[in-house]
C-alpha cells in the first residue's frame, strides 16, 4: 500500500471514529431515556393506550420523515448543517423532560416526538457522510465501527440511569426521574460539541468518495427493489423491545428493576454483532445478511413461547444480533446498492420503509399478543409469524447475493 493510500485510509478512519464517538454520546442520551420513558409517562398519568400510540407514532414519524430529509440533503448537499440541526433537536429534547411538571404527560409526549423528528432530520445526512468515508475503509467495516461505538453509548446510557436511581432511591420516584433526565444533558452537550469539532476538522467529507457524480444506475435498480422487499419482511417480523419488556413484566421471570440492565445487555450484543457481521460483509457481501437474519429469526420463540430464564436470555441475544445487522450490514449493503449523488435519498427510502413496516408489524403483532395471552397458548402464532417473516426476508437477501455472483461471472 502506497503512503498516499495509507494517509487517505487513516483520514477516513479518523472521521468514522469521530462520528462514532458523536453517536456514542447521542445514544447515551436517548437510549438512556428510552429505558425509563414508559414508566415516567405512566407516572405522569398517561395510560397504556396513550403510551403505545405515542411510541408507535414517534417511531413512524422518526422514520417516515427521513425520506423528505434525504431528498433535501441530496438537493442541497448541506450535509453538516442538516446533521447538526437534527442532533440538536434529537439530543436536547431528552433533558428537557426534566422540566415536565407532574401530570404533564402531554408535554412529555411532545418532547418524545420532537426527539424522533430530530433523529429523522439528521439520519440520512449523517449516514451519507459516513458512507463517503467508508468507501475507503470498506463499507461493512466502516459502519460496523460506527455501530460499535453507537451501541456502547446505548449500553452506558441505561447503565448510568440505573446507577443514578440507586444513588437517589431515598427520593420520590418523580424526583428520581427528573434527576435522571437532567443528567442526560451532559452527554447531549458533549455530543453536539464533538460534532461541531468534526465539522471544523472535516468540512467536506463528501470528498472522501471519488465516485463520479453521474453514474449508470441500471445495474443497481433491481437489487435495490429486492432489498427493500426483504427489508419489509424483516422489519414486520422484528418486534420493538418495549413489547419484550412488557412480556417480561407480565410473566415475572426477572425482577422489574433489572429491565434497564436487560436492555443495556441487548445493546451490548448489538454492538458486538454489528462489528463481526460488518467486517464479514466486506468479504462475503449479502451472504452475511442472509446468515445474520437466519440466526436471529427464532428470537420470538425463545422470548415469548418457552417462558424460562435461559430462553429469555437466548432470545434477547438473538434480538440483539438482529439489531446489529440492521444498523451496520443493512447500511453497508445500501451504500453498495446506491449511487453517491442519490445516497441520502436511498437512506431516506430505506428508513421510511423500515419504519413503516416495523410500525405495522409491531401494531399487528402487539394485538396478536393481547389475543394470545388471553387464550394461554404460549404465543405460538406470534412466534410462527415473526419467524416466517424473518426467513422470507433472509431468502430474498440470498437471492440478491446469488444474482450478484452470476452478474460478476458474466462480466468477468
Amino acid at each position: 500500500m502506497s503512503k498516499n493510500k495509507k494517509r487517505i485510509l487513516g483520514t477516513s478512519l479518523s472521521f468514522i471514529l469521530l462520528m462514532g464517538i458523536v453517536s456514542m454520546f447521542s445514544d447515551m442520551t436517548h437510549e438512556g431515556a428510552n429505558s425509563i420513558i414508559g414508566s415516567f409517562l405512566n407516572l405522569l398519568g398517561a395510560n397504556a393506550t396513550t403510551i403505545g400510540f405515542i411510541s408507535g407514532f414517534g417511531v413512524f414519524i422518526g422514520y417516515a420523515l427521513r425520506l423528505f430529509s434525504g431528498y433535501i440533503v441530496d438537493k442541497t448537499h448541506k450535509y453538516w448543517l442538516i446533521t447538526i440541526i437534527g442532533y440538536i433537536c434529537d439530543c436536547f429534547a431528552v433533558p428537557l423532560l426534566a422540566l415536565v411538571p407532574n401530570n404533564g404527560w402531554i408535554w412529555a409526549c411532545v418532547l418524545m416526538v420532537a426527539e424522533k423528528v430530530g433523529k429523522a432530520i439528521k439520519k440520512p445526512a449523517k449516514d451519507s457522510l459516513i458512507s463517503f468515508a467508508a468507501k475507503d475503509t470498506g463499507v461493512g467495516k466502516g459502519f460496523a465501527i460506527g455501530e460499535l461505538l453507537d451501541q456502547i453509548g446505548a449500553f452506558l446510557g441505561p447503565l448510568m440511569l440505573f446507577i443514578i436511581m440507586l444513588l437517589t432511591k431515598d427520593k420520590e420516584l418523580y424526583d428520581q426521574y427528573q434527576i435522571c433526565f437532567a443528567c442526560l444533558a451532559i452527554p447531549a452537550v458533549i455530543c453536539v460539541g464533538i460534532l461541531i469539532f468534526a465539522m471544523t476538522r472535516f468540512p467536506h467529507p463528501e470528498d472522501f468518495e471519488k465516485e463520479p457524480i453521474e453514474e449508470n444506475t441500471k445495474n443497481k435498480k433491481t437489487p435495490f427493489i429486492l432489498f427493500m422487499i426483504g427489508i419489509c419482511f424483516f422489519a414486520f417480523g422484528f418486534l420493538d423491545f418495549s413489547l419484550v419488556t412488557m412480556h417480561e413484566d407480565n410473566i415475572k421471570l426477572i425482577s422489574t428493576e433489572y429491565l434497564p440492565l436487560i436492555y443495556a445487555g441487548a445493546m451490548l450484543v448489538d454492538a458486538l454483532s454489528a462489528l463481526v457481521f460488518g467486517i464479514l460483509y466486506d468479504k462475503k457481501g449479502m451472504l452475511v445478511l442472509f446468515i445474520s437474519t437466519m440466526i436471529c429469526s427464532t428470537y420470538s420463540l425463545f422470548i415469548f413461547s418457552i417462558n424460562e430464564v435461559w430462553s429469555m436470555i437466548v432470545g434477547i441475544i438473538l434480538w440483539g444480533i438482529g439489531m446489529g445487522a440492521t444498523e451496520s450490514v443493512f447500511k453497508a449493503a445500501l451504500t453498495n446498492l446506491s449511487t453517491k449523488n442519490k445516497r441520502s435519498k436511498a437512506f431516506g427510502i430505506f428508513d421510511s420503509i423500515f419504519g413503516l413496516s416495523w410500525f405495522l408489524g409491531s401494531t399487528a403483532l402487539g394485538a396478536l399478543y393481547d389475543y394470545e395471552i388471553t387464550t394461554n397458548d404460549h404465543m405460538i402464532w406470534l412466534s410462527i409469524i415473526t419467524i416466517a417473516c424473518q426467513v422470507i426476508g433472509a431468502f430474498i437477501f440470498l437471492i440478491i447475493y446469488i444474482n450478484s455472483k452470476k452478474e460478476k461471472k458474466l462480466n468477468s
